[in-house]
């Protein structure tokens, strides 16, 4: 008999509807029971789960009465305000995000000789085993690169002769041998998946050595391998602003967690893969986009007022995909502005006059302003909301024609420099695993004997 791996059995779909219906945790049980669900207060912020140095949020301003009082958001990567990084090497008309991960793996910025050095060491490690990218990229293609992207990373266990030692060297060596990869592993699953998945043609690029990430990432995706300097260094910009984004992210506080039991660097970076996936953290700048494409079909986005209706459907579950949510606004920690979304917001601006897309950035500026005015209006909120990252990251990857499926991946090749420090920095300090207390709600049962019980029909 065939078997279909994706069918949903009648008797399966009766067994989930029985789990459903046994389901006895509801809503107010949190909250009688002291839980923070999400790990979240009732004010929103998050709870205190451990002490990193790799990077700072504040967006808040704690007064002298104990109060406190939101501010305009601050990022800072071991102590550095990223805005004044970024300053830094935009001043030099320089590629900052290599500089960004030595900061972030050795907690201080470099000199220009341990710079080159360090661009040397990663341009070194990017290449990947022999027949790497043909048996386990090309001979098993799949639909979703970050599913391609984790199984790469635990294949590469497989080839590392030292692979489940956790001393802070070996970690680091590991480390620094992702980030190189991490750009060729996206692009090469995308290839794969676009020529056994959409007949397209299929080419593979070598990454070229006097490249940097995001020239390398631009030349490898690109069939003629063309791209300008301004394409180059708003892609670097943007990898910056993604490295890192403190300890309690999903995906790093999934780092944190995996690391603490002592298991080996791709089982934890796999682990991380998995939590970015989630629409819910890596996924948002896809939503972002394809509710803008959703607008532009069903509207004239040349008048105001059809917009604000769009943006009121989209809250009250009447457009796009009907969660309710204006996606590319609000954040867990930031309230009134997201640093992030802000320098991205110049840069946006920036490419739409070289690519010809002035109107398309106007209507992100409208919805930008509108939004936040009529979520106040029909929702109930502890703070502010305002654009995060996602809203203009999304709108920059469409100008630089970076297809939706490697979003989410590109966040991986930026976040892995986040997750590779607050791992070594797990392992240098923690010492016990991450294991925290659930409280049990279901009531003590005698056993049943099996002839006692009812036949499930």
């Amino acid at each position: 008999m065939k078997t279909s791996y994706s069918e949903i059995t009648p008797y399966i779909a009766q067994l989930a509807q029985q789990s459903c219906d046994k389901n006895g945790i509801q809503p107010n049980m949190y909250a009688e029971n002291k839980v923070f669900r999400g790990l979240r207060d009732v004010n929103g912020h998050g709870v205190v789960t451990g002490l990193t140095e790799v990077s700072d949020i504040t967006a808040r301003i704690i007064n002298p009465d104990g109060s406190s009082t939101p501010c305009h958001g601050r990022l800072c990567y071991r102590g550095y305000n990223v805005r004044d990084l970024v300053k830094g090497f935009q001043s030099d008309n320089r590629f900052g995000f290599e500089e960004a991960v030595y900061l972030l793996l050795f907690s201080e910025l470099p000199d220009e000789g341990e710079l080159m050095r360090f661009r040397r060491e990663l341009s070194h490690c990017r290449s990947l085993p022999p027949s790497f990218v043909r048996d386990m990229i090309l001979k098993a293609p799949g639909k979703d690169m970050m599913n391609i992207l984790s199984r790469c990373v635990l294949a590469l266990y497989a080839y590392d002769d030292n692979p489940d030692d956790i001393s802070v060297a070996n970690v680091l060596r590991q480390c620094l041998q992702l980030i190189s990869v991490f750009p060729m592993l996206a692009v090469y699953s995308y290839q794969s998946y676009q020529h056994y998945h959409q007949d397209k043609s299929l080419f593979i690029h070598l990454p070229r050595p006097e490249y940097s990430t995001a020239e390398n990432l631009l030349h490898l995706l690109r069939e003629d391998s063309q791209f300008t300097p301004l394409e180059a260094k708003i892609l670097d910009l943007a990898l910056v602003l993604h490295a890192e984004h403190g300890g309690g992210n999903n995906s790093t506080f999934t780092t944190h967690v995996v690391t603490s039991s002592g298991t080996d660097t791709y089982s934890a970076v796999a682990a991380a893969l998995g939590s970015l996936k989630g629409p819910r953290h890596g996924g948002a700048n896809i939503k972002v986009v394809r509710m803008f494409d959703d607008m532009k079909e069903t509207i004239d986005t040349s008048d105001d007022g059809q917009i604000k209706d769009y943006l009121a459907r989209l809250l009250d579950k009447n457009a796009f995909d009907r969660n309710g949510l204006i996606y590319g606004m609000g954040h867990a920690v930031y309230s009134l502005s997201d640093p992030r979304s802000d320098i991205l917001k110049e840069c946006a601006k920036t490419l739409a006059v070289e690519k010809g897309c002035e109107e398309e950035f106007a209507l992100y500026e409208k919805v930008a302003k509108m939004a936040p005015e009529m979520i106040a209006e029909k929702r109930k909120m502890y703070k502010g909301v305002s654009a995060n990252v996602d809203f203009y990251s999304g709108l920059i990857y469409r100008m630089l024609d970076l297809p939706c499926e490697l979003f989410t991946p590109l966040f991986a090749v930026a976040r892995i420099a986040g997750w590779s420090a607050h791992r070594i920095e797990e392992i240098q300090n923690a010492g016990k695993i991450i294991r925290p207390a659930y409280i049990n709600v279901k009531q003590d049962r005698e056993y049943v004997s099996l002839q006692d019980r009812l036949i499930l029909e």
